[in-house]
């Protein structure tokens, strides 16, 4: 073999071990693909993603308390200077209530879907009369997989000190879903709606296997713990009506999947927000044979950057994400 080729075949080995050995970065929405059993098709399997820093809040001040009991503040004829005789006084009740941090144990759900798509189905109208509508349904699965987060406590000169976290699971959780349909260009919100006629004729399109709920009977039902990357799950469908024909940016808000959230402030007048999914998808069609139209998730991509920039507008987005965990 001659020393050309023999430089050759090397250059080739060399790039294929430094290919193979390259780290991609990691990505903000690290979703996978999945064949199933009970659904035939593809799904889109979106991670678990419970935070450390969603396990506690604080420090913080309980103001409410302190102005409930007015009468723990420290000082009085004993204390004219407001000083404790042996402790610090940072070890006084009122001082530790101006330091609080309020822990707590996360979960979060594994879910997957299939592509958002459209059927018409007869609705029963309120005077009892069938109404022919169009409906967009996601099917989807649910998984509990573990990886729960909880504070874990090492006691240190009779103290309990929070440094650490430990990952549990349990033998199953509950999944209380609210789908939010939203289209970015009007501003317009679709909560989904219970369709008991809707159900049947969609699992046969998708040749469900497996009960498919509704986002109310779903709640009865326990998602067990399962390790196994082959378990069934269980198994629902996202329903919405009234929809605006001529949507073409529109994104579905998951909740329910943690128990996460966060509070904007401190007392009874900051709001609290929950943790929700939120999944991207772009419709390139119009309001012409709405069910031939595909609905494709995700961001779509231009070589443009002002085409693409006003696309990331429509979404709120300074980057390309197919989904994003946020608090609403």
């Amino acid at each position: 073999m001659s020393p050309g080729r023999n430089s050759l075949i090397a250059l080739v080995v060399l790039t294929l071990v430094w290919s193979s050995d390259a780290q991609e970065p990691t990505r903000k929405d690290p979703s996978t693909q999945e064949q199933t059993q009970f659904a035939p098709g593809v799904v889109t399997v979106i991670p678990a993603s419970p935070k450390p820093e969603e396990t506690f809040d604080g420090p913080m001040t309980l103001q409410s308390l302190l102005d409930a009991y007015p009468e723990i503040q420290f000082g009085g004829d004993s204390h004219p200077s407001g000083e404790p005789h042996f402790d610090p006084r940072s070890r006084t009740l009122v001082e530790m209530a101006k330091q609080v941090i309020l822990r707590r144990e996360i979960y979060c759900l594994e879910f997957s879907f299939k592509p958002l798509r459209h059927i018409y189905i007869d609705i029963p109208r309120p005077d009892g009369r069938m109404q022919r509508k169009l409906v967009w349904y996601m099917v989807y699965r649910v998984r509990y997989r573990g990886g729960d987060l909880r504070p874990a406590a090492d006691t240190v000169a009779g103290d309990k000190i929070y440094k650490r976290l430990e990952s549990i699971h349990y033998d199953s959780r509950f999944f209380f879903p609210t789908f939010v349909l939203s289209d970015h260009l009007t501003g317009r919100q679709f909560v989904d709606q219970i369709l008991p006629t809707a159900i049947p004729k969609i699992k046969i399109r998708e040749q469900i296997d497996a009960p498919l709920h509704n986002s109310v009977d779903i709640t009865r039902v326990k998602i067990p713990y399962s390790s196994d990357s082959a378990a069934p799950g269980v198994w629902g469908v996202a329903t919405w009506t009234d929809v605006d024909p001529n949507l073409d940016f529109v994104s579905v808000e998951v909740f329910g999947l943690t128990n996460a959230f966060e509070q904007d402030g401190e007392g009874p007048d900051a709001p609290y927000r929950r943790k929700a999914l939120q999944l991207n998808f772009y419709r390139p069609g119009d309001a012409m044979s709405q069910t031939e139209d595909e609905i494709r998730f995700g961001i779509p991509a231009f070589e443009n950057a002002k085409e693409q920039n006003y696309i990331l507008q429509q979404y709120g987005l300074d980057e390309r994400l197919d989904y994003q965990w946020l608090f609403r």
